[in-house]
């Protein structure tokens, strides 16, 4: 009897079943304890930051990082997936908690989940990765830039008030407010940054986050600096677990957070799977899509019950897993039971903590993020790849992220189009054949043939149409040679249909040879057996050559050698 589950095999297949399915022991169980507390080490600080920097109050980014993070690894397609809040959401989340507040976007992410949930059901993961390498590129380096914006203030410890949301606005204010810069907030983060970046140079497997953190906190501690921390602005992280509560306002919210649903859920698809395709780079791994779409679903919808924000897949923490020797989802798991104890035992300690400090870190993140050699690699190649970048690169800082991307993936589909509408020729034989040629037929003026080369659609069929709209001349017998063609669409059924009326006003019989299959049964349910004879679409060109001699001089049949079939 066939299944007909929502949750078959073919779209749910968590890589945790298949692991402890295939056997798993103590050894790779210790394993993933030890990746998993290294990745939860890191993880700490990172998940503080982004809740800073989009406006919520730390613990918030703990929460998503423990509740969202579990799931992900628990129920997902990727073995080493770590899942949490990310730079990527910083903009998309203070922008709506600006406009909302918190409950709207607790109703957006928990809307958000529902569509991704979907889109794991539907298996529309693997269209997401058709996305163009510009487009990404495109809109991480502009969502880098975006977050290193949001930490000017703490990095400098300016004295303002407000910051404008938008980036030329916010630009001009930051930088009217340059006199204001305190000294101890700049030794602060640039303590942090050069701790970063000399601990990943001499001792590449410690965490350099935390690093940067302690060796930063520990020089305000003792010097006494004058700098806000995450105390003296939040009063520090509350030592409770997060607990459920459904998002509230969501029937009066619902209609209202549509937009930012679909775009937290749009972007939340894209960096997971893009996370979980660098994990199965870094690992000869494979993800399972689906699986991966409907596991961030679930975990956004319980990250917005439990006090979180939205949940991706963290390319930086999942490959640190990696690197760390993380063997199986058990890790990510393990990543955030660590975070969950931090919370429970150790919160009152990250009172401490600089906020220059976490702003020094998230601005290393987005010199990582940035991904500033491919963006000028791509500079290099052709102009109409780059334009894609540097559009959706400008859309996404000046305008928004979602009006980046939809622009820079429509602009790549245009471009594809156009290629492709180049690559797909129109020859006419007898303009384009070799002199010496004496292969091909003899020519009486009276037949002609015109070879389609390559896809035949939209993109050319305009082209197609005027090639015959400007005929003087015409012949008694047109062959359109189709050996070539193997995709065919309605616009170009149409424009062939249009020529097929004109060449018949004109007495001009068509033939057709070396039609697909498939091709053929296309025209026939399209109509187009109103305009010819069924016997007219031939197989081979040497039946198509043979018919056209008798039709314009019988005589002509047995003097000419047909050509081989196509």
């Amino acid at each position: 009897m066939r299944s007909h589950a929502l949750f078959s095999r073919k779209t749910f297949c968590p890589a945790l079943l298949k692991t402890l399915t295939s056997g798993y022991n103590l050894s790779q169980f210790a394993k993933d304890v030890v990746s998993g507390s290294t990745v939860g080490i890191v993880a700490l600080p990172l998940a503080m930051a982004f809740a800073i920097a989009s406006g919520c109050t730390p613990e918030r980014g703990l929460f998503t990082a423990i509740i969202a993070g579990f799931i992900i690894s628990a129920i997902g397609g990727s073995r080493f997936q770590i899942g949490g809040p990310t730079g990527a959401f910083v903009v998309i989340v203070a922008g709506i908690i600006a406009r909302h507040g918190y409950a709207g976007l607790a109703v957006a992410t928990s809307m958000a989940g529902v569509i991704l949930l979907i889109m794991g059901v539907c298996g529309l993961g693997k269209l997401l990765k058709f996305i163009p390498y510009p487009v990404t590129t495109g809109f991480t380096t502009g969502i880098a830039l975006l977050i290193f914006t949001t930490q000017i203030k703490d990095l400098l410890g300016l004295d303002l008030a407000a910051i404008p949301a938008s980036f030329i606005p916010k630009i001009t204010t930051l930088a009217e407010a340059t006199p204001t810069a305190h000294i101890d907030a700049c030794i602060v983060a640039a303590t942090t940054l050069a701790t970063i970046f000399l601990t990943r140079k001499l001792f590449p497997r410690f965490p350099s986050h935390i690093a940067g953190i302690i060796t930063a906190s520990a020089i305000a501690t003792f010097c006494g600096f004058d700098v806000a921390t995450i105390g003296t602005r939040f009063g520090g992280i509350p030592a409770e677990l997060p607990s459920f509560a459904l998002p509230a306002d969501l029937t009066s919210l619902a209609v209202t957070m549509i937009p930012d649903a679909i775009t937290i859920a749009l972007l939340a698809a894209i960096e997971s799977l893009l996370s979980a395709v660098v994990a199965d780079g870094m690992t000869s791994g494979r993800h399972h899509s689906s699986t991966e779409l409907i596991a961030q679903g679930i975990a956004n919808i319980a990250s917005s019950c439990f006090g979180g924000i939205p949940a991706t897949g963290a390319i930086a923490r999942t490959a640190t897993n990696i690197r760390a020797g993380a063997f199986s989802p058990v890790s990510g798991m393990i990543h955030a039971i660590v975070l969950a104890l931090f919370i429970k035992f150790f919160a009152p300690v990250a009172s401490a903590i600089p906020l220059a400090s976490l702003a020094g870190v998230l601005t290393y993140v987005a010199w990582d993020m940035s991904e500033l050699p491919k963006f000028m690699h791509i500079l290099r190649a052709p102009k109409s790849d780059a334009a894609v970048m540097v559009s959706t690169f400008l859309l996404t800082v000046l305008v928004d992220l979602t009006v980046g991307v939809q622009f820079g993936v429509v602009l790549a589909a245009l471009l594809l189009i156009g290629r492709i509408s180049d690559a797909t020729r129109f020859q006419n034989w007898e303009q384009t054949k070799p002199a010496s040629n004496t292969h091909e037929p003899s020519w009486n003026g009276e037949v002609e043939v015109y070879e389609i080369n390559g896809p035949f659609f939209f993109g050319c069929a305009d082209r197609f149409s005027q090639t015959f709209s400007l005929m003087r001349k015409p012949p008694r017998v047109i062959i359109f040679r189709m050996r070539h063609v193997h995709t065919i669409d309605a616009t170009a059924l149409h424009a062939l249909e249009l020529v097929l009326l004109q060449m018949k006003q004109l007495n001009v019989h068509i033939l057709f040879s070396g039609v697909d299959p498939s091709i053929r049964q296309q025209m026939i349910r399209f109509g187009l057996l109103t305009h010819i004879a069924e016997e007219d679409i031939l197989h081979s060109f040497g039946t198509a050559w043979t018919k056209a001699q008798s039709l314009t001089s019988p005589s002509a049949v047995s003097a000419t050698t047909a050509p081989a079939a196509a």
